[in-house]
C-alpha cells in the first residue's frame, strides 16, 4: 500500500516532477495550491504526512501549521520554506513540525526527510536487531571468560544498554534471546559471587562496596567551602538509572559514572546502613549495640541513618562540615523540602534519601493494580522515569543547579524480577525476606542458594550460635512450605532484593556538575 503525502505549495506545477519521483519510490502524492483547500480535505482524508510551503498567498504556511495541528496533533509536517530567518525556524519547532527544509529542495532530500519521519522507528530497529545480532557472539564470550569484578560491571552496563536499544522492537524473539542472554550472565554471575565474595571479607583486593563508598567516592567532594546534594534513591537499579538519566541532564553534566557492589545480603537494612556507618554490619552491631536491630528483632531496621552518618564523618575527619539529612517518604514532605531549599543550600553536605522506587517495587507485589502496571521491567523502567519526570525531586536537582550545587546520585541496592520458587524450612525466629534468609534450623536446596555459615568470616550479626544466612540466587526466590501455593502465587513474577544477582548487586554511582 502506497504512502499517502498531502503537498500544499502555491507552486506545484514546478513541483511535478517531484512528484513523480516519490511515486516511484512508494509515495503516493496529493497535491494542492492553497492551504485553505488543504484544510477541508485534511479531516476526511488519511494522511501519512504534510508538506507545506510557508510563504503562499492568503493563508500562510505557518497559520496552516497550526490549523492542521488542532485537527489532527499526531499529523508529521514538514515545512519547506526560502525564508532562514531564525523566528520562522523557531515558530515552525513551536508547532511541533516534524522537519524542517530550505528551498530549493531537490527530491532527495523530500525523500530523506519522509524517510526519517515515517521509516524512523522500522529503521531504527532493524539497525538495533541487526548490531544486538554481531555483538551477541562477544557478550556470550565475555560471560564465559569473566574473571574480575570489572568484567561483571562491564557485561552487565553492555546488557542493559542493548535491553534499553530493544525495548521498543516489536521483534519479541530477540527480546527473547536478550533476556536468555541476561539469565545466563545471571548464572555466571552467582558462581563468580559464590567463589570471590568471602575473599573480598578478608583482603583488600575487591570492588568498593556499600561501606567503602562513602569514604571512596563521597569524601574527596567534601570541603567546608563547597556545598554538595547527596541523593540515594533506595532500590535504584542501573537501567532504572539510565532511563531517567536524560532528566538530570537537562540541568547536569555526567562528570562521571561508576558502579560500586552492595554487600549481601543486598537489602536496606544492611546495604543502607553499610553505606552511611562505613562499616560492615557486624562492625554496626558491636559499635552500635542499642541501635542496630536484627531481622527477627522488632523495630525500625533503619531509624538511625543519620547518627551513623555523624559518626563516620567524624572518624573521616569531617566534624567541622555542616550536614543536613532527609528521608522522603512522602509527597507532603518532599514538597516541604523544595519551599524550604533555600535554607538547606548552604550546608556542606545535604543527604536526601528517597524511598519511592522501593516503595513501588512492593507494591507491586500488594497492589493489584501496580501489578497490572508493571509487568516487566521495561514497565517498570518507565514508571520510575515518569516519577521522576513529575516529581519535586526534579526540581530540588534544578534549584540544586541553580545554586551551583555538584550532586551525587546514588542507591543501596537493586531489585530483581523473581519467577522460580525455591523450598526453604525454617523455624519461627527464621527471617522472612524473600530473596535471604537468617536463621538456625534452615532446610533448603542447595543448589538454589549460596550459604554462610560462619557469619562473623562475612562480618555478619550472628543471632545465636547456630544461625546461618542463605542468599537465593538468579531470579529465585525463597518460599516457606506452610501455604506453599498461596506464598508462590503472591510472590511469582514480583520485585525482590536482598540476593545474588547483578541487578541486585552492581549499583550506579553518579557525579554531576551543575551546567552553567
Amino acid at each position: 500500500m502506497a504512502i499517502k503525502i498531502l503537498w500544499i505549495d502555491d507552486e506545484i506545477e514546478l513541483l511535478k516532477p517531484h512528484a513523480m519521483f516519490l511515486k516511484k519510490k512508494g509515495y503516493e502524492t496529493q497535491m494542492i495550491n492553497n492551504a485553505i483547500d488543504a484544510l477541508e480535505i485534511i479531516p476526511h482524508e488519511n494522511f501519512d504526512a504534510v508538506l507545506i510551503d510557508e510563504n503562499m498567498p492568503g493563508m500562510g504556511g505557518l497559520e496552516a501549521l497550526q490549523k492542521i495541528k488542532e485537527i489532527k496533533p499526531q499529523l508529521p509536517i514538514v515545512m519547506i520554506t526560502k525564508n532562514e530567518e531564525e523566528h520562522i525556524m523557531e515558530e515552525a519547532i513551536g508547532a511541533h513540525i516534524a522537519d524542517y527544509l530550505i528551498k530549493p529542495v531537490n527530491p532527495n532530500q523530500i525523500l530523506l526527510s519522509l524517510k526519517k519521519i515515517l521509516d524512523r522507528n522500522k529503521i531504527i530497529t532493524e539497525k538495533a536487531v541487526g548490531n544486538y545480532q554481531q555483538e551477541f557472539r562477544n557478550i556470550a564470550m565475555d560471560i564465559m571468560n569473566a574473571r574480575d569484578y570489572e568484567d561483571w560491571k562491564d557485561i552487565y552496563k553492555k546488557l542493559v544498554f542493548w535491553e534499553l536499544e530493544l525495548e521498543n522492537i516489536t521483534d519479541n524473539q530477540m527480546s527473547s534471546i536478550l533476556q536468555n542472554q541476561k539469565q545466563e550472565a545471571n548464572i555466571g554471575f552467582f558462581k563468580f559471587i559464590e567463589r570471590n565474595y568471602y575473599d573480598w571479607m578478608q583482603t583488600d583486593e575487591k570492588p568498593v562496596l556499600s561501606d567503602q563508598v562513602f569514604k571512596e567516592w563521597v569524601k574527596p567532594h567534601l570541603s567546608i567551602d563547597k556545598n554538595t546534594l547527596l541523593i540515594m534513591v533506595d532500590n535504584l537499579r542501573y537501567d532504572q538509572w539510565k532511563a531517567i538519566e536524560p532528566l538530570f541532564s537537562e540541568f547536569y553534566n555526567i562528570e562521571k559514572e561508576q558502579m560500586y557492589y552492595s554487600i549481601l545480603p543486598s537489602a536496606t537494612q544492611y546495604a543502607r546502613n553499610a553505606f552511611f556507618a562505613g562499616m560492615m554490619p557486624a562492625e554496626i552491631e558491636k559499635r552500635f549495640p542499642n541501635e542496630w536491630k536484627n531481622d527477627n528483632e522488632e523495630g525500625n531496621k533503619n531509624q538511625f541513618e543519620k547518627e551513623f552518618l555523624l559518626d563516620q564523618m567524624r572518624r573521616l575527619g569531617l566534624s567541622q562540615l555542616s550536614l543536613q539529612y532527609f528521608k522522603v517518604l512522602n509527597t507532603d514532605f518532599e514538597k516541604k523540602i523544595l519551599d524550604d531549599f533555600h535554607q538547606y543550600k548552604n550546608k556542606n553536605l545535604t543527604v536526601i534519601v528517597y524511598n519511592f522506587i522501593d516503595i513501588l517495587s512492593h507494591a507491586k507485589t500488594d497492589n493489584r493494580i501496580v501489578s497490572q502496571l508493571i509487568r516487566d521491567d521495561k514497565t517498570y523502567r518507565s514508571i520510575t522515569k515518569n516519577w521522576f519526570e513529575n516529581s519535586y525531586l526534579l526540581q530540588i536537582v534544578k534549584k540544586a543547579q541553580e545554586e551551583g550545587m555538584k550532586v551525587l546520585l546514588t542507591t543501596d541496592h537493586g531489585t530483581i524480577f523473581v519467577r522460580k520458587p525455591s523450598q526453604v524450612v525454617g523455624d519461627r525466629e527464621t527471617s522472612t525476606n524473600i530473596r535471604y534468609k537468617m536463621g538456625r534450623k534452615l532446610v533448603y536446596d542447595e543448589d538454589d542458594v549460596f550459604v554462610i555459615d560462619k557469619a562473623e568470616d562475612f562480618h555478619l550479626p550472628r543471632v545465636n550460635v547456630s544461625s546461618k544466612y542463605i542468599f537465593a540466587k538468579e531470579d529465585i526466590f525463597l518460599a516457606f512450605p506452610k501455604n506453599y501455593n498461596h506464598y508462590v502465587n503472591y510472590y511469582k513474577e514480583t520485585y525482590q532484593h536482598g540476593g545474588i544477582s547483578m541487578e541486585e548487586m552492581i549499583i550506579p554511582f553518579v557525579t554531576l556538575s551543575p551546567k552553567n
